[in-house]
């Protein structure tokens, strides 16, 4: 358990280390070509994102609740559900998050935040109506996972980085477009002067933003991957949760609350249904993956 908990935070440090050298790259290309100063666009590119990260720091759990129409609840709301997550809290040790219901038939779930003391889960109301209260602790364990692992912060991140990425790299296209190669033509010295650099320059910055999202989307799986095995040792009963994943997958009915921007928060993915295999733009593992894992962990015991 602690092996695979172990594993898959180093997958991600890595997959986000990555991500910061796509962006640094990009910097550099745009102040060689634009500002006429490597040094300058590198500077820019990453204070563009870390003022594009302090806002989602501040303010990015509220503006993802009221994206996703979710209301916020009192115990009385929604007894067991506040019990469930209550108990929890007290065994991991975790302040109470605050809880939010999306009023959708489709059963999912998803937490949000930028620390522990300041971290929400959003719950629809047909995830209460359709799991037991196995499934739901199994649900809400792998939810309070998310917020123990920090992943609430740390995809903020990572979506961050990737926004960044998008916009320079679409300045940096429409820049040399409109300057016919920028300043490109005015000094033959150095890389900024070779004609394979500059091609290798506006490739990257064609590249770079579906390079970045695949690295996003592979942080979100590895992420998953992490939350799963983390409840399985927070409520030392897998099969909860797996129970719940598939009737999760299971469930034909569409969340109108979810979009692209919002579907890498739930535990599984809103907009699609479960498959067998995973491609490079999914933003979840196989649901089926996740349940053999999961099964595997309770025949093995959980360590």
């Amino acid at each position: 358990m602690y092996e695979l908990i172990a594993k898959n935070k180093r997958n991600s440090l890595a997959l986000f280390s990555i991500e910061t050298v796509i962006l640094i790259v990009l910097g550099y290309f745009v102040g060689v070509y634009l500002l006429n100063d490597a040094v300058l666009g590198i500077i820019i590119a990453v204070t563009v994102s870390v003022v594009m990260g302090l806002m989602a720091y501040y303010n990015g759990d509220s503006i993802i609740m009221t994206i996703s129409r979710a209301k916020r609840i009192q115990k009385k709301d929604a007894r067991q559900l506040w019990n469930v997550i209550e108990e929890l809290s007290i065994a991991s040790g975790l302040p109470m998050p605050k809880i939010y219901i999306i009023n959708d038939s489709a059963p999912n779930a998803f937490a949000t935040g930028r620390d522990p003391k300041h971290a929400s889960v959003a719950i629809t109301s047909g995830l209460i109506d359709k799991l037991n209260r196995d499934e739901l602790q199994g649900v809400m364990a792998h939810e309070m996972s998310h917020i123990q692992n920090r992943d609430i912060l740390f995809c903020t991140m990572i979506a961050i980085m990737v926004g960044a990425i998008v916009m320079f790299a679409d300045f940096f296209l429409r820049a040399m477009f409109l300057t016919g190669g920028g300043r490109r033509r005015r000094s033959s010295s150095s890389s900024k002067g070779n004609p394979m650099f500059f091609v290798i320059a506006i490739v990257f910055a064609i590249l770079a933003p579906l390079l970045a999202q695949i690295i996003q989307f592979a942080v979100s799986r590895q992420r998953e991957y992490l939350a799963d095995a983390s409840a399985a040792k927070m409520t030392r009963n897998p099969l909860g949760l797996a129970h719940a994943l598939k009737k999760i997958a299971d469930d034909p009915e569409p969340l109108e609350a979810a979009n692209r921007g919002t579907q890498h928060l739930y535990i599984v993915n809103p907009l699609k249904k479960a498959k067998q295999k995973s491609g490079i733009l999914d933003t979840h593992p196989p649901v089926w993956d996740r349940i053999n894992r999961l099964e595997k962990l309770q025949r093995g015991g959980v360590k």
